[in-house]
């Protein structure tokens, strides 16, 4: 069915903001969305403005909404991997789309809409109710914008700054699509992100359900830190404001860009100074309230608990004053989630990697591959990979014969548990019980069997906790410094150690440092910056403790783009590897016989002949694998491509890609259907 163009500028593009997929249906382009249509009386009372910002809550923050919840954030990097590879470490498989579902613009276009009539009515007075309460609720609807904004700008980079909803004037319409320097774009989420912290009370919700002051203030360390680092890290590239082949400069309107501090090194560090300042104040704020791990996991109900594993599994964070933003579930309200229920099996396939346990420090303070008193590190069992090692790992790696359960054993409802570890099932079709790397978490965990139904738990998900201020900091204050006696490096540094468990030595992070050899780190991602493995113990080890302390928490894939950690797979293909499979004792647990490893693809597990460690993605041999060889990698890849029709919509003629305002990120080419050009 032909679309008439202008007319949906005109009717659509008001309202969608430049953005939302093109329907193929009339009748839909000549009806106005219904959440535009709001009536005269609403926006005018404090709960009205309450129901606004509560359903940004739900549309806009990372939940439990997968099987493992959360703590699957971090598949498809080095870390956690899936069932099956991800295309975008295939060439050839990730293409330019007429259209790209991720280019969306209806969250933004619904808070400017709401946030707009808010503000005129309340600076009328025509809004009743509690005036501090008003207040906090406009806030959010100022972070909720930046935090869309933030989801925007790591997967597109420059962007239209979108205030407001545009009137019906075509020209006005076009203008807007005009993409801004990706630095612009942040310091406009900063701004916001300053607007909603002048808007919220100190201590307005105790429970931490809401977003508060000190969230915004996370969420800005967070933010400028990821900009400071893109700005450094593909400094001299077309993915920066006048990179050589930036794009951008191609458009008249940022043909004569310049940084607002005068030169991409200056803007960088201004971002790491608002990164920085940001941090400390939340890491001065909640130094006393970071919980403790002892190291040790509960089997029984009369076991101490350890606060630290708790932390992460419990269905009320209200206890933990580091927790700054988390989700309620119910049961009783039909909230649920299977996040128990992974972690009783294998975490719903989505296993952890070799490169993720082995970048865990021993429990001297030392790599694995250093010189220890009276040890040393070996992976033949998975009792072995956890003994001195990393408090952290030692938790939460799974290990057979541990009890996965042992409260509300009489619970009716939870019937997926699983009472004893078992062997790794690394060859289950199914994925609630397939352990894809043969290393599996029970991070998240609570022990408890009433959680363990499907898709009946009821674990709480957090969304900001106070630890990651300590990491900004430390790593945006170092990149400012180059020194890590500056500032409050090494106090918020063996702050964090203290609080993972570690004792004596260990916590002095310059321990690690002087142990760290690089060159022996070459399975981590985050040891290389721009192909090339980096030079600097210090900052790999900051990278590390980072990786260490966020392991499943969502933030990998974040961090291994602003460090540009992905260069060196365009040169060497890197394989996903699970746990010591061949000529260990784990072998004899399968009974494998060679034609259960032939490379066919009815194969059970990768032959010992290309690696004793299992390799999930190499059971299957034959051309019709994607990944048989490894991941690979595309320079175009560290961005999206801009979908064809937006060009075309934006477009004077309606026709001619040249004439949109638009263009396309770096290497990707503006033909439908073709994969990245580099």
């Amino acid at each position: 069915m032909k679309v008439n163009i202008k007319s949906y500028i005109k009717r659509v593009l008001p309202l969608f903001i430049v953005g939302a997929a093109l329907t193929a249906c009339e009748d839909f382009l000549d009806k106005q969305p219904p959440s535009y249509i709001v009536p005269e009386d609403y926006y005018r009372s404090e709960d009205q403005i309450l129901a606004s910002a509560n359903k940004f809550y739900t549309d806009l923050l990372p939940s439990h909404g997968g099987n493992y919840g959360t703590f699957q954030s971090d598949v498809h990097t080095d870390n956690q991997a899936g069932r099956s590879g991800d295309s975008k470490y295939a060439i050839g498989q990730w293409k330019v789309g007429m259209d790209n579902g991720n280019w969306s613009w209806s969250a933004v276009r619904n808070i400017n809409y709401q946030l707009g009539t808010i503000l005129d009515r309340y600076g009328k007075g025509e809004i009743s109710g509690a005036d501090k309460n008003i207040r906090h609720y406009i806030g959010e609807h100022y972070f909720f914008r930046a935090f869309r904004y933030f989801a925007m700008l790591r997967m597109w980079g420059d962007l239209p700054i979108v205030k407001e909803v545009f009137p019906d004037d075509e020209a006005i319409l076009v203008a807007a699509c005009k993409r801004m320097p990706r630095n612009e774009v942040a310091r406009f989420i900063l701004e916001d992100l300053d607007t909603a912290i002048d808007y919220m009370s100190d201590n307005f919700e105790s429970r931490h359900t809401r977003i508060s002051k000190d969230v915004a203030i996370l969420m800005k360390s967070r933010v400028a830190l990821f900009e400071g680092s893109w700005l450094t890290n593909f400094k001299g590239t077309p993915f920066v404001p006048n990179g050589e082949g930036w794009p951008g400069k191609a458009k008249e309107y940022n043909a004569g860009y310049q940084y607002p501090t005068g030169s991409i090194e200056n803007e960088a560090k201004f971002f790491f100074e608002e990164a920085a300042k940001a941090a400390e104040i939340i890491a001065e704020k909640y130094k006393g309230d970071l919980v403790q791990n002892t190291g040790e996991i509960p089997q029984s109900a009369t076991d101490p608990v350890n606060p630290y594993f708790k932390l992460f599994g419990n269905i009320d964070m209200s206890g933990f004053k580091e927790v700054l933003l988390w989700r309620e579930y119910s049961r009783a309200l039909g909230i649920q989630n299977a996040v128990e229920t992974a972690v009783n099996r294998g975490n719903y396939a989505v296993g952890v990697t070799r490169s993720m346990v082995e970048g865990f420090l021993m429990e001297d303070g030392k790599p694995i591959y250093a010189r220890h008193t009276g040890y040393e590190y070996g992976d033949e069992t998975l009792s072995a990979v956890r003994t001195n090692r990393d408090p952290r790992l030692k938790i939460f790696l799974k290990e057979p014969g541990q009890i996965n359960v042992f409260i509300n054993m009489d619970d009716r409802i939870g019937d997926m548990f699983v009472e004893v570890e078992p062997k790794p099932d690394i060859t289950n079709g199914a994925d609630d019980y397939l352990y894809t790397t043969g290393y599996t978490l029970r991070k998240g965990g609570t022990f408890d069997k009433a959680l363990a139904g499907n898709h009946k738990g009821y674990t709480a998900s957090i969304v900001f906790r106070a630890t990651e201020a300590f990491l900004n900091y430390i790593e945006a204050q170092y990149m400012l410094t180059g020194s890590i006696s500056s500032g409050k490096i090494l106090e918020y540094w063996k702050l964090i150690r203290e609080k993972a468990g570690f004792e004596g030595a260990a916590i002095d992070p310059q321990t690690t440092i002087a142990a760290t050899e690089i060159s022996k780190e070459k399975l981590d991602w985050g040891a290389y910056t721009a192909g090339q493995l980096l030079s600097d113990a210090v900052l790999y080890n900051i990278r590390r403790e980072r990786r260490c302390e966020l392991m499943a928490e969502g933030l990998r894939w974040m961090d291994l783009i602003r460090w540009r950690s992905l260069d060196q797979l365009k040169t060497e293909n890197y394989h996903i590897e699970g746990f010591h499979l061949w000529n260990t004792p784990m072998q004899n647990w399968y009974n494998f016989t060679a034609t259960d490893y032939n490379g066919s693809s009815s194969s059970k597990v990768s032959s010992p002949e290309l690696s004793e460690y299992l390799r999930p993605y190499q059971k299957n041999m034959t051309s019709g694998n994607l990944y048989r060889d490894g991941y690979t990698w595309s320079m175009a890849h560290y961005l999206q491509p801009m979908p064809i029709r937006q060009f075309l919509l934006t477009s004077s003629d309606y026709s001619s890609i040249e004439l949109s305002p638009l263009y396309q990120n770096p290497y990707w080419p503006t033909t439908a259907d073709m994969p990245a050009e580099k």
